[in-house]
């Protein structure tokens, strides 16, 4: 609800029901957001409604990437670039990735199927198929397509194998290489556009 039509409601509500309150509604509606703001920042998962379609979970995700890069926070690395380790190894991408408790990371959109481990530490994650709290050890398959956040409840040690079979070793270019730009390069390759 905007801040027009909650005031609006508001008005509605204190006449009909007689009440007479100890603040005014931009009082309230500063401690809302400000309440909003901080549990966003503490665990943006809170924020998705349950059985949301692909279209609004696609729009929510950016949504929140977006607030997290206008409070300063490196696109697609949560709230700060984390210690990543590389390695390589012949036909394959190895990345580790320190994530500390309390940290909200927004990944990228994942163009390579691969699987993932959990080493250290406790995380939500939020995909298109839901919420999930999981703990170390743990190791799943991202899908195709894939984008996340995740919320880490604890210190995590999390590991991602990628397939690399022309073995290169630039980070950026790999970085292309095993993510997509956007939804509509994955919306191309489910129609057989690419």
């Amino acid at each position: 609800m905007n801040k027009v039509d909650a005031k609006e409601q508001f008005n509605k509500l204190t006449k009909k029901l007689g009440i007479v309150h100890t603040f005014s509604f931009d009082e309230a509606w500063e401690w809302l957001e400000y309440k909003r703001n901080h549990i966003f920042m503490s665990n943006p998962i809170e924020f998705f409604p349950y059985n949301y379609s692909e279209e609004e979970f696609e729009a929510g995700i950016t949504k929140v990437q977006n607030v997290l890069e206008k409070k300063g926070h490196p696109k697609e690395f949560g709230m700060k670039r984390n210690p990543v380790v590389h390695t390589f190894t012949d036909g394959q991408y190895i990345r580790e990735i320190f994530n500390p408790a309390g940290e909200v990371i927004v990944t990228g959109i994942h163009s390579v199927q691969h699987p993932f481990f959990l080493l250290v530490g406790e995380m939500s994650i939020l995909d298109k198929d839901g919420e999930k709290r999981i703990k170390a050890p743990h190791y799943g398959i991202t899908e195709v397509g894939t984008k996340r956040i995740i919320y880490a409840h604890k210190d995590c040690v999390f590991v991602t194998v990628h397939p690399n079979p022309s073995n290169e070793r630039d980070i950026e270019k790999l970085e292309k290489l095993i993510s997509f730009e956007d939804f509509e390069e994955v919306h191309n390759i489910n129609k057989g556009d690419l």
